[in-house]
């Protein structure tokens, strides 16, 4: 008989444990939009629902927001193929055919079904495209009596530069901005999508932010400029994946020179702990940080976000998709089993470049360890008192990294520390 070495078995408790861990997520709610070009029809010989299918699995959304989608049959193989692979755990609402023209692309949502549920949509008919609407309630503990509700708008507005194309998405922002005041002021809000924005003084982008709307909307990140063919600008980028669409035949070339893809939230998210934004989880999902101009999966654009990863988003599409991660201090409900979000442990940021910044609100809280994923301890830290810490994780390789304490009711937190 084998004895496992110690550091194998570190490695075996935390897998096992982190799998745990990923299956409650603690009060977290991890958000992607993604722009699928022209799905399923667009590129149909590369497989693209198994590259989806790897894409998603390594973020593992709660709420899938897409655009490009092409029918019902579309929606179908991505729950089929790319979602549910293993198991049912995500649903969506019917797919609509677009109300406001003869296109065929369309939005859609998916979710997991033991996290939400479904209370209405609705779609806002535009001049070009249709901006679609879905209402879904957090399974909270106390969700008969203080619901957790997000109102998420989908959409994908008039592409292409000129005063006239800046016209067309200033009109459907504004046929958006337009339905605001029909919701209870206090509403959580997300508005997501393709929004073509080439500056953040287009009038469409000063409309959605502007703070006279009855839901004052914010930028997450707030990185105003002129993104578009900006180095400045880079770790935003989202599009184009592909310095040549000429392989595919179908999406745009360029290399990643433009940030088009966005999630915007309604300002109470910003401090409301009932549902707030976790800092520094928006991300453009892929993007290292040093690709201007280059395809996504060129051999310069190294960093956290590995080749693999990479490969998958060139071929799946010309653009990135856009992350980011919510947080709750509610008792969210899972398949029946309870679980509270108030843990004796939060971090505030699970992407760390230098500085991890973390609360202890328990004195059961002894010590703070943190592995690499070979089991190697990294650091160990006494905690003698409660409150806000920081700790310097700047001499840290780049790489995946759990977080731990000497408590066995503890489930380790998976970190990415970056360049």
């Amino acid at each position: 008989m084998i004895t496992p070495s110690p550091i194998l078995k570190i490695v075996f408790v935390l897998s096992f444990l982190l799998t745990s861990f990923a299956a409650t997520a603690q009060g977290r709610v991890k958000m992607m939009f993604y722009n699928l070009l022209e799905f399923p029809e667009g590129q149909a010989a590369w497989n693209r629902e198994l590259l989806l299918r790897e894409i998603i699995n390594t973020y593992e959304p709660d709420i899938l927001m897409v655009c490009e989608l092409q029918s019902q049959e579309g929606a179908d193989e991505i729950l089929e193929v790319s979602l549910n692979d293993g198991e049912v755990v995500y649903t969506a609402p019917p797919f609509v055919d677009n109300q406001s023209g003869g296109a065929d692309l369309q939005q859609l949502v998916f979710y997991r079904e033991d996290k939400f549920q479904l209370l209405q949509t609705d779609i806002i008919v535009t001049n070009v495209r249709d901006i679609n609407r879905y209402e879904l309630q957090l399974n909270t503990a106390n969700g008969d009596v203080d619901p957790v509700v997000l109102d998420l708008y989908v959409s994908h507005l008039k592409a292409s530069q000129g005063g006239e194309n800046e016209l067309l998405r200033l009109g459907m922002v504004t046929d958006f901005t337009d339905t605001l005041g029909d919701l209870d002021p206090n509403s959580y809000v997300i508005f997501a999508g393709d929004l073509n924005l080439y500056t953040s003084t287009e009038p469409a982008y000063i409309e959605l932010l502007d703070d006279t709307n009855p839901i004052v909307l914010v930028d997450p990140i707030s990185t105003p400029g002129s993104w578009s063919s900006n180095e400045d600008f880079t770790a935003v980028h989202t599009q184009s994946t592909r310095v040549s669409s000429g392989p595919f035949g179908t999406g745009a070339g360029g290399g990643l020179d433009d940030r088009f893809d966005f999630i915007l939230m309604s300002e109470n998210m910003e401090t409301d702990p009932k549902l707030r934004y976790v800092p520094d989880t928006y991300l453009a999902y892929g993007n290292n940080g040093n690709c201007f101009n280059l395809s996504i999966n060129n051999t310069g654009c190294t960093g956290t976000f590995g080749s693999s990863l990479r490969s998958n988003l060139y071929n799946m599409s010309d653009h990135l998709p856009v992350v980011m991660e919510l947080e709750t201090n509610q008792e969210i409900v899972l398949n029946g089993t309870d679980f509270v979000a108030e843990s004796p442990l939060e971090i505030t940021n699970t992407w760390v470049e230098s500085n991890l910044r973390l609360i202890i609100r328990s004195n059961e809280v002894k010590d703070l360890l943190i592995y690499d994923m070979l089991g190697k301890k990294m650091m160990q830290l006494p905690i003698e008192t409660t409150g806000e810490k920081l700790l310097d994780l700047s001499h840290f390789p780049s790489g995946v990294y759990l977080l731990t304490t000497s408590q066995n009711n503890f489930y380790p937190i998976k970190l990415i520390k970056g360049n």
